[in-house]
């Protein structure tokens, strides 16, 4: 079954020296529920990032200037808070003025490094109302990047391997029954490869980071969390908000999931963002003379089916013997979709595509899957699936499967292989333990105003998703019109001042309010 996707974030350099450890004990601050006064009132020691590194981008990033990592203890399981402990890795990056308090923030995934984020964001806004005013805090959510254990379910090079077969676009019986066969592999390797095993995976999902992220409030001294999530990092802000209501200062949420969606519609309406999102990239392409697709953008499907289809039966051999498939072409696409700054590299590797040659689409494949240039893949794949599959209702109706498949090439076409569906069971049709939460509209009376940001044309989560968000918190809606996934503080100076003015002063934007891309 197709399954959602993630999002990823960006990437800066920077140096730093090695810095002595500073341990601060500012908890336990607010309300501290019943049998978890050690994790609330926790000390933290921060140090030099540098340990905590786990991929290429967290190397590159965390040594720069002004940040402090430390290890959070919280338990494994909640129910049972006297049993296995388990860390999460914390970064942040310290306020250099007039000192409101912490923002904490999450880029979605799920499975993406709130570490990374943060030391990514943190160069950025040094200088800003917002760098002056808050600590900027990013956690690695349970089982992700530095925090331990790390949920672990393919090898890099079983991972390669995946990638290199084309089990996602052969309907077959026979495709059927094999990619369930991997599905049901996957989710066997899960549970042997992640320490706890079960006990881990069942304890992973939404419900868990948002209690983590209240332990971490605490142990941060914060009365109250003021919090920024990205994309799925919306659902553990709104899942935190019902949990711990009166523990909410302020929230924005950016590139919204819809609470109220299962994962079938949530699945459909994606594909149609990912459709709208192409549409808007074949009409730029269509007015420059090198375009791929041709100078005609109601063409634009064809062409691009006529340039990926061939992929499916031959695919291109690159030269470090890696093959190019269709599953990874079209991966290389939606990977630039989410991002206007990558349409050229899209243009090129489809140009590319038409001399034969694939290395710019599994560049952009390999970003998306997060694979490093020695062939190493962080967990955030295995993650993705893990946290997905304990967060919603498995879905084994096979009638459903096949509807959504169906639906998904007519909301996306670019992406239809042109084989038949097959309604194969996905991991999660075969996960070891049962979801611990369902879509619903969250219950978060006394919550304060929340600000949520949506774009008109983004392809992960579209518009609507945030529109509906805003109405089920009674928060303010703030419309961006542009083609990308999530917007606040990357270069938008609209955004970034209706959302700077709402952490600071708690000023919400007048109903209506929209601002465009620059």
């Amino acid at each position: 079954m197709l399954t959602p996707l993630a999002a990823c974030t960006s990437e800066q350099t920077g140096t730093q020296q090695p810095q002595q450890e500073v341990t601060e004990q500012r908890g336990p601050a607010g309300p501290v529920p019943a049998g978890l006064d050690r994790f609330y009132a926790q000390p933290l020691t921060w140090g030099d990032c540098a340990p905590y590194a786990t991929s290429q981008d967290a190397r590159s990033l965390f040594g720069t200037k002004g940040l402090q990592c430390a290890r959070l203890t919280v338990p494994l399981d909640y129910a049972n808070p006297q049993g296995d402990t388990i860390t999460l890795g914390v970064l942040r990056h310290t306020a250099s003025g007039d000192r409101m308090g912490a923002l904490v923030l999450n880029p979605g995934g799920p499975g993406a490094s709130g570490m990374v984020a943060a030391a990514s964001l943190a160069s950025q806004v040094s200088g800003s109302e917002l760098g002056k005013r808050f600590d900027f805090v990013g956690f690695d959510p349970r089982g992700i990047g530095a925090s331990e254990p790390e949920v672990t379910c393919l090898t890099d090079q079983e991972r390669d391997t995946e990638r290199s077969e084309e089990l996602d676009t052969d309907g077959s019986p026979a495709g059927v029954a094999k990619q369930e066969a991997e599905a049901k592999d996957f989710a066997a390797k899960c549970v042997q490869r992640t320490q706890h095993g079960t006990e881990m995976l069942a304890n992973l999902g939404t419900r868990d980071v948002a209690r983590d992220m209240d332990v971490l409030r605490s142990a941060l001294g914060e009365q109250k969390l003021t919090y920024l999530g990205y994309s799925y990092g919306t659902r553990i802000g709104y899942t935190y908000a019902e949990e711990f209501p009166t523990n909410v200062r302020a929230m924005i949420l950016d590139g919204a999931l819809d609470p109220n969606q299962d994962e079938t519609e949530s699945l459909v309406a994606q594909g149609a963002g990912f459709g709208v999102a192409f549409n808007q990239f074949a009409a730029w392409c269509a007015a420059r003379q090198d375009c791929a697709l041709g100078q005609n953008a109601a063409g634009a499907t064809k062409a691009f089916q006529d340039l990926v289809r061939p992929l499916v039966d031959n695919p291109i051999t690159l030269d470090d013997g890696r093959r190019l498939t269709f599953d990874d072409a079209t991966l290389g696409a939606i990977q630039a979709l989410y991002s206007q700054q990558l349409w050229e590299s899209l243009n090129s590797g489809l140009n590319e595509l038409k001399n034969g040659r694939g290395t710019t689409l599994m560049a952009l494949a390999d970003q998306y899957n997060e694979r490093d240039s020695s062939g190493h893949y962080t967990n955030t794949q295995d993650v993705f699936t893990a946290v997905r599959c304990v967060d919603d209702p498995r879905v084994t109706d096979k009638a459903e499967i096949l509807d959504a498949e169906n639906r998904y090439d007519q909301v996306a076409p670019f992406l239809d292989d042109g084989r038949p569906n097959g309604a194969a069971l996905d991991a999660c049709a075969f996960w070891p333990v049962p979801n611990t939460s369902q879509p619903h509209e969250p219950k978060v009376a006394g919550v304060p105003p929340v600000l949520v940001i949506s774009t008109t044309n983004d392809p992960a989560t579209p518009y609507d998703a945030g529109v509906n968000l805003a109405k089920a918190m009674n928060g303010a809606l703030l419309t961006f019109e542009g083609t990308q996934h999530t917007v606040f503080l990357q270069g938008n100076s609209c955004v970034d001042q209706v959302g700077t003015d709402y952490l600071v002063d708690g000023t919400l934007p007048a109903a209506g309010k929209r601002c465009a891309a620059q």
